[in-house]
């Protein structure tokens, strides 16, 4: 990948499955969500519309370190609200500087108000080895004199 590949182009690749659960769902089920699909956040969604996301930090410092039940509390008690989000256009360093800013793992992706799907920390940190990696491989090639 090159630094103006854009995050539609990581969406493309991954595939743009979007793991969603209703706000009035229980904290409990998102978690079990979380495991089964192997995802560190959920996006929180009413119908087609983003109302939230939430994360397993959400579930550590939210429920668990307040003694709360996963099995009583809702996920429109600890999700975060606010969600930063990202048009498909962007490139892949931009991504890195908005979580890097926001402190955020996960950025929902959006287009004309429509999520197009989730990139993570380590969705972006995989692409840019994934570029760095193929520098390394080309200047190797033109200084052996390969090219």
């Amino acid at each position: 990948m090159k630094p103006s590949t854009t995050i539609r182009a990581i969406l493309d690749a991954k595939g743009g499955q979007v793991y969603a659960i209703h706000p009035k769902a229980t904290v409990y089920d998102a978690i079990a969500m979380m495991a089964e699909k192997g995802v560190g956040a959920l996006l929180v969604m009413e119908g087609e519309q983003l109302a939230g996301i939430v994360s397993e930090r959400d579930y550590t410092r939210k429920v668990i370190l307040k003694g709360r039940s996963s099995r009583e509390a809702l996920v429109e008690e600890i999700m975060t609200r606010e969600v930063v989000t990202a048009p498909p256009e962007i490139t892949v360093v931009d991504g890195m500087r908005i979580m890097t800013d926001h402190r955020i793992r996960h950025l929902p992706i959006v287009s004309g108000g429509r999520v197009l799907g989730v990139v993570s920390i380590g969705d972006l940190v995989k692409a840019i080895i994934s570029e760095q990696e193929e520098t390394i491989a080309h200047l190797t090639n033109y200084i052996s004199g390969r090219y």
